[in-house]
């Protein structure tokens, strides 16, 4: 992608995170769209409430390049959402969490092939990563990370919902690139454990 002007880039970014409050659209194909769905990311506000709540939500991560962070996010500090993917090929879990200089960091992990309730083992995985003020890295495809293990254990509901907590483990072997095409990130390791919800029938 070429690289846009300033204003331009600053108008690009603006209008994306506009869209995460509209409703929710199908996947685009590969890329930031798949990762980017307005449902979870507009909730996703921490100190509003904890991500389970039962002090076990968490995320640990490693990042190295254009953002260099160990992340160590215990559950009272995040806040978490998730459900299905739209065209039913995975499931999406987005967390956001306190990043650098203060500033809310957010994560969006698209995981194909994982399903409500089951299991799973090497697992294809997008990857977004979203830092407030308007840099957004993405993998751009399923195929440049991977959810080593997965698993999902049932909690309480609300009427109409069905909620699991949902923990996963995992690596990337390909740098995130930025969205405006200056640099570039590399999640080396992932944990976390959050919430997803499903509504319909089971």
């Amino acid at each position: 992608m070429r690289r846009l002007r300033p204003a331009w880039s600053a108008l690009w970014v603006a209008a994306l995170f506009a869209a995460t409050v509209a409703q929710a659209a199908p996947d685009a194909g590969p890329g930031p769209a798949q990762a980017l769905d307005p449902n979870l990311v507009r909730k996703l506000t921490p100190g509003q409430s904890a991500c389970l709540g039962d002090g076990t939500g968490f995320v640990r991560a490693r990042i190295r390049g254009a953002l260099n962070v160990d992340l160590n996010w215990k559950d009272a500090q995040l806040a978490c959402a998730g459900d299905a993917r739209p065209d039913g090929s995975g499931l999406r879990v987005s967390f956001a969490g306190p990043g650098p200089g203060g500033r809310v960091l957010r994560l969006v992990f698209g995981i194909r092939s994982a399903h409500e309730g089951k299991p799973g083992r090497e697992l294809p995985t997008n990857l977004t990563v979203l830092l407030d003020g308007g840099r957004i890295f993405a993998t751009q495809g399923d195929d440049k990370c991977t959810t080593d293990q997965l698993s999902q254990r049932q909690l309480p509901g609300s009427p109409g919902l069905r909620a699991w907590r949902i923990q996963a483990r995992g690596f990337c072997v390909t740098p995130a690139n930025a969205i405006d095409g200056t640099g570039r990130i590399l999640v080396s390791r992932f944990d976390f454990a959050g919430r997803v919800e499903f509504s319909g029938r089971g």
